[in-house]
């Protein structure tokens, strides 16, 4: 069943707010390459994001939330809902600030995932996906431990975080790219480079029967997905997005395109034998819609590798055509 969360009824990201996060940002990690590319003929640009120390994105948003908590909220701790990468992000974040990180995952997360996680001193939740609901096991938890919640997408401090990526991508071309066409699960990242760069056209692209953020652009309202398919990107398969990031994606964004699971895998490919970059399967979700000519490309067109984070045996498989 889908639920609003507290994050739901949070202040609004602002420009201003992606702006100050890039700052912090800046102040501890490098700028991820922005690495030439061309694809169909188009010569253009990917953002490899899957470069971060804990190989996705997500360290944005976690370390954006986590700083600006005040000492008080700090020292009652953090609760987050992942998959796993969100899950690394918060955790990292909360490692190096001294926070004590609880993360509720799904019972059948990647274990490379579910190790990185609990390796960076998070304790880890187990839920079963798809029969329990993620965010009633984290309500919970945050109930009878008075901790604060930060939601993989649904929480202004996050969004904003994600949205550092674009004012990179900007400083690095010199102005605006044309387009950024972006993997997207519950549209955090999305709505963050929206925000960062509002004269670009934002392109989110989910998996095939996950475009739970598609539909509710479409539809103008949270569409809620009970039960997609299988799909291999196990990071971009969250049941509904949230109001506050279609508030920030309404006029901002097209409902975006979708991706098959066998178009990933030639993006996981593609972008190991041309950039020699190991991509996760949600990782590639952008990178599989421009190969499959489902996005228009100029030369000003930015394209997001969001995560590496993948097991040697499960990318030798793809990599080999034996998936």
């Amino acid at each position: 069943m889908f639920r609003e969360t507290p994050a739901d009824h949070l202040r609004m990201p602002d420009r201003a707010g992606v702006l100050r996060a890039a700052e912090k940002i800046r102040a501890i990690l490098p700028p991820t390459p922005l690495l030439p590319l061309e694809v169909n003929g188009t010569r253009l640009w990917a953002k490899a994001e899957n470069l971060q120390p804990i190989g996705a994105f997500k360290i944005r948003g976690g370390w954006h939330r986590l700083t600006d908590m005040t000492p008080e909220e700090r020292a009652r701790g953090v609760i987050a809902v992942s998959s796993g990468n969100h899950a690394q992000g918060i955790a990292w974040a909360a490692r190096e600030l001294g926070v004590r990180a609880t993360i509720v995952m799904p019972h059948n997360a990647p274990q490379v995932k579910l190790d990185a996680t609990r390796a960076l001193g998070a304790e880890v939740v187990l839920y079963e996906r798809p029969r329990e609901d993620r965010d009633a096991v984290a309500a919970r938890l945050v109930e009878e431990r008075g901790a604060v919640l930060a939601h993989a997408f649904g929480d202004p401090w996050v969004i904003e975080g994600q949205g550092s990526a674009g004012v990179e991508i900007m400083e690095q071309l010199g102005r605006q790219p044309s387009r950024i066409v972006a993997p997207c699960g519950g549209g955090g990242l999305a709505a963050g480079l929206a925000l960062a760069c509002p004269d670009s056209a934002i392109v989110p692209v989910e998996p095939e029967g996950w475009d739970t953020v598609g539909q509710s652009l479409a539809e103008g309202k949270v569409r809620a997905i009970s039960s997609g398919p299988v799909t291999v990107c196990d990071a971009l398969q969250p049941p509904a997005t949230k109001q506050i990031n279609l508030a920030v994606l309404s006029g901002r964004s097209d409902p975006g395109v979708t991706v098959t699971d066998a178009e990933v895998r030639e993006a996981q490919r593609f972008a190991f034998a041309k950039l020699k970059l190991v991509v996760e399967p949600g990782g590639a979700a952008a990178l599989a819609a421009a190969l499959a000519g489902k996005v228009m490309l100029d030369a000003h067109t930015v394209i997001m590798l969001t995560g590496g984070n993948t097991d040697a045996d499960s990318f030798a498989k793809v990599i080999t055509h034996a998936d």
